[in-house]
């Protein structure tokens, strides 16, 4: 007798093993792109943006306006995210896949080739800002689509750790773009790097654009969205015709289809006695509750987000800064607990499939909370070692391990019919509320009370909230992403 929690549906369309290496692997690489990008933008702006494209102001005027243009980008993610999500549930995952894949790779190639402020003048930044938020535009719905396709092409039992390789791409982006600008800056001269250095790596992007357009334009379409266009529960219906049902403005025929369903599906008792008509999958995505599982979903990335901007964002600088070590420790560690992360990564995403969701982000969520203040304690010591170990492991345990969690329980919190715009929403926003805000947050708190205690405290909130949403949240895993209503 099959388990229900990790039966395919009878009607599932089939995907072979090639198809799902090419989805698993287009997966990762946009993923590894779209991290690329951003840090290669984000380490250039930091870098050289404010000398090339803005050098007729002071310093630090200049590097406010280059981190302005970096900001620019997540005002676009947003703006993706909603207009790609409602693409992506209407017409497909694919097509949506490949539009994203071709502007983040143009945009960052076109970057390269750039005019700079000495040549064009003011037009430069103008140039500059235009390109950040086709990047950022085309971003917005990368990650959350990569997430959609790998979920639902991954057979029920291993969902969780073909999942995860979105989070080992964001990995593989951030030390590649890493790797590229520490070789630029050990081999070339300032003048060097500022003529024609800092160039190449938007250059070379090309190279990654051209073979994951590629391998997208071979790509087959989600197996659950083509599920989703013919049969749903044994009612087959035309895209078309379910949209009416779910809107409310079914035509006749769609109607007699219902019918047939509704009069044919009793509901039978463990004691063999027929129940109440069974509600189908279409009727439950027309009464179901809006916006419960969006914020559920929000809720449980405000952790991996908020703990993220913290510790791979913050603590960098305030470990330079405030704490007077060596610029290279703190980055270092990031290095560190990015290359153990292969190994946490694909580890949560299998015991997350043996366990499920929930167990996993309860447990990963009490770690972290119980691990805050000890963390801090071993950074702020006199010890390299005992500072790069507590940076590594609040990396693996409150970030990496929820980001691999993350991948593949928020696309089972929602129906197929919008999960695509709710999963990119409630990524985008998260990171906006938590990620960027987050850092600036901690600066204030530490500068007014002149200690570390408050970083400590904002990764027990962040955490809590994640807490409080998987005790809220029902258990997802070998659920039915065909099913048009969330989970909730």
């Amino acid at each position: 007798m099959s388990d229900s929690r990790t039966a395919e549906p009878e009607t599932a369309v089939r995907r072979t093993t090639r198809d799902l290496t090419r989805a698993a692997v287009s997966g990762w690489l946009g993923t590894a792109m779209e991290f690329m990008d951003f840090q290669l933008y984000s380490l250039a702006a930091a870098i050289v943006f404010n000398k090339i494209f803005f050098p007729d102001v002071s310093p630090a005027i200049g590097l406010i306006a280059a981190m302005a243009t970096y900001g620019v980008g997540y005002v676009a993610r947003l703006a993706g995210a909603v207009y790609f999500g409602r693409m992506g549930d209407r017409i497909g995952r694919k097509k949506v896949l490949f539009l994203t894949i071709l502007l983040m790779g143009a945009s960052t190639t076109l970057i390269g080739v750039l005019p700079t402020y000495a040549t064009i003048g003011i037009l430069a930044p103008v140039l500059l800002v235009v390109l950040r938020l086709i990047q950022g535009f085309g971003a917005g719905a990368e990650i959350a689509g990569a997430t959609v396709m790998l979920a639902e092409y991954a057979p029920v039992p291993r969902r969780g750790l073909i999942s995860s390789l979105v989070s080992l791409g964001t990995n593989s982006g951030t030390l590649a773009a890493s790797g590229l600008w520490a070789i630029l800056l050990a081999t070339l001269s300032d003048e060097q790097l500022l003529a024609w250095g800092w160039r190449l790596p938007f250059l070379l992007s090309f190279l990654l654009m051209l073979f994951a357009v590629w391998l997208r334009r071979n790509l087959k379409e989600s197996p659950v969205f083509e599920e989703r266009a013919d049969v749903v529960d044994g009612v087959a219906m035309t895209r078309t015709e379910i949209e009416q049902v779910i809107e409310g403005t079914p035509d006749q025929k769609s109607h007699e289809k219902l019918d047939v369903k509704r009069d044919t599906t009793p509901e039978t008792k463990p004691g063999g006695k027929p129940d109440e008509k069974r509600e189908s999958v279409l009727e439950a995505g027309i009464r179901q509750r809006k916006g419960k599982a969006f914020f559920l979903a929000l809720g449980l990335r405000f952790g991996q987000a908020g703990n993220s901007g913290l510790i791979q964002t913050f603590l960098v600088g305030y470990i330079a800064s405030t704490l007077d070590a060596e610029k290279s420790v703190p980055t270092s560690a990031i290095v560190y607990g990015s290359l153990l992360g292969f190994a946490t990564v694909p580890l949560i995403g299998l015991l997350g499939d043996r366990f499920g969701r929930r167990p996993m982000y309860i447990g990963l969520s009490l770690l972290t909370i119980a691990f805050a203040f000890p963390m801090m304690l071993l950074i702020t010591s006199d010890s390299t070692f005992a500072l790069t170990l507590g940076m590594v492991l609040g990396l693996n345990i409150g970030v990496l391990g929820l980001f691999s969690l993350e991948s593949v329980a928020m696309a089972e919190l929602f129906g197929s019919r919008t999960r695509f715009t709710q999963l990119a929403l409630a990524k985008e926003i998260g990171g906006i509320l938590a990620t960027a805000i987050g850092p600036v947050l901690a600066a204030t708190l530490t500068a007014v009370t002149g200690s570390w205690w408050p970083i400590a405290a904002m990764l027990v909130v962040y955490s809590l909230i994640t807490l409080v949403s998987a005790l809220l949240a029902p258990e997802t895993r070998g659920r039915d992403l065909v099913r048009l209503e969330d989970a909730v």
